[in-house]
C-alpha cells in the first residue's frame, strides 16, 4: 500500500508542529523546514483543522498548533481520516465495479485483512512515538 502525498505532509505537518511544544508556527515555516509548497500545505493544514488535529489562530501574530497532545493523536486514526478516499483496488470502491472477476475473486478479502493489519499497527501508536527522537528531528528540521 502507498500512502497519498496528503497523508505524508499530514503527518509532516503534526510531527512539525508536535516539536513546538504549544508554540505557534506558520505554512510558511513548516514549508521551509521540509522544502515543499506553501500551496500543497494550504489544504492539508485546513482539513487537519477541521478534524481538531490543530487549531488555528488568525491575525499578523496567529499560525498552527496541535488541538491535542501528542499521546492523544493517534496514527492509525490520522491515516484512516486522510485516506478515506483512497481505495486499493476497484472493487473498494463505493461504485460498482467493472471488473469481471469480482464475484469470485479471492483478492479482495486477502486485501482486506491485509489493510485491517496495517491499521492495527498504527493503531498502536501516537504522534508522542513519532516524536521520541525530538532532538535529532529539531536539529534536522533547523528548529
Amino acid at each position: 500500500m502507498r500512502l497519498t502525498t496528503f497523508t505524508d505532509y499530514s503527518l509532516r505537518v503534526l510531527i512539525y508542529l508536535g516539536l513546538r511544544d504549544n508554540a505557534l508556527a506558520t505554512i510558511g515555516d513548516i514549508a521551509n523546514a521540509y522544502g515543499i509548497s506553501k500551496n500543497h500545505l494550504m489544504k492539508v493544514v485546513q482539513f487537519l483543522g477541521q478534524q481538531g488535529y490543530i487549531e488555528t489562530q488568525r491575525g499578523k501574530s496567529g499560525g498552527l498548533r496541535l488541538a491535542r497532545v501528542p499521546e492523544q493523536i493517534n496514527l492509525g486514526g490520522l491515516v484512516r481520516d486522510t485516506e478515506a478516499q483512497t481505495v486499493l483496488l476497484e472493487c473498494f470502491a463505493p461504485e460498482p465495479s467493472e471488473c469481471r472477476i469480482e464475484p469470485v475473486c479471492a483478492l479482495r478479502g486477502i486485501l482486506t485483512r491485509s489493510l485491517q493489519a496495517f491499521y492495527a499497527v498504527l493503531d498502536e501508536y501516537t504522534l508522542a512515538d513519532v516524536l521520541h527522537n525530538r532532538t535529532q528531528l529539531t536539529q534536522i528540521l533547523g528548529e
